[in-house]
């Protein structure tokens, strides 16, 4: 059992493949919230791998994971192997180890983590990699999963994870930061290349967009940008941050894919 969370389709590619080679069920972490359960209980089978699979949010995990969390209960478990695997463009900090603490207090055991380099997205501070390198983080990312895969199906109590420097900073002081201030909606909005076609809508982690002629965002924000970075014709911005900046999303995940996972409607 795989509990994944996307934006731009990172994530969901590195869960796929993950699920597919350990045959185990993908369940979306942003439709499971969305139904408002005080509670999110699954069945266990016996022995079954439990996985979470999510992107890093200024050196943390996204707040939507850890609500998930505080919320799961996994009936029959009896020491299952749980494991952790978060995309990032760099590095992940202590994401790591908030997620362990986070699991511990369900009375889940963490038993190992692994980070995987692929494209960045967050053009809030900073822009997309260039293509050369997109490229490049994508043409290792596959080897990079064929050793989660490995390690993954022969139970392995490890933890490989690049926190880059000073991660108990940047994730003890910058993501509680984040979390704080960079969610709020106000800012964004689709400027006058917006033909309403309902993308941003559709990809939308909260079910948080209405779209009439253009869209209209509630108050509930993940910051996944996944709005900004589907909108075929570059339209919806955040404030002037976005603008000028390019867009990414994963060559390998549809908008079918990326729809089907997201708040149910």
């Amino acid at each position: 059992m795989i509990f994944y969370f996307t934006g731009t389709g990172n994530s969901l590619y590195a869960a796929r493949a993950i699920a597919s080679e350990q045959g185990e069920e993908l369940i979306s972490i942003a439709a499971a919230l969305s139904g408002n359960r005080e509670r999110h209980e699954y069945e266990l089978r016996e022995n079954e791998t439990i996985g979470f699979v999510h992107p890093v949010y200024a050196w943390g995990p996204p707040p939507i994971v850890l609500e998930f969390i505080k919320k799961l209960e996994l009936r029959n478990y009896r020491g299952n192997y749980v494991f952790s695997v978060v995309t990032c463009g760099g590095s992940a900090g202590n994401t790591m180890k908030v997620m362990a603490d986070s699991l511990q207090k369900q009375g889940l055991r963490l038993n190992s983590g692994y980070s995987v380099v692929m494209p960045n997205n967050y053009i809030m501070m900073g822009d997309v990699d260039s293509e050369e390198v997109q490229q490049e983080k994508l043409r290792a990312t596959d080897g990079t999963l064929r050793h989660i895969n490995e390690a993954i199906g022969r139970k392995a109590e490890e933890f490989q994870v690049i926190k880059g420097r000073v991660p108990w900073l940047v994730t003890g002081i910058i993501h509680p930061m984040f979390v704080k201030g960079a969610m709020n909606t106000a800012k964004f909005h689709a400027n006058d290349r917006c033909t309403g076609c309902g993308i941003c809508a559709k990809v939308c982690n909260c079910g948080n967009i209405q779209v009439s002629e253009t869209p209209a965002w509630g108050q509930r924000c993940t910051q996944c940008l996944a709005c900004i970075h589907y909108c075929p014709v570059q339209a919806v911005q955040y404030g002037q941050a976005t603008v000028k900046k390019g867009r990414y999303v994963n060559p390998n995940i549809s908008i079918a894919e990326i729809s089907k996972g997201k708040a149910l409607r």
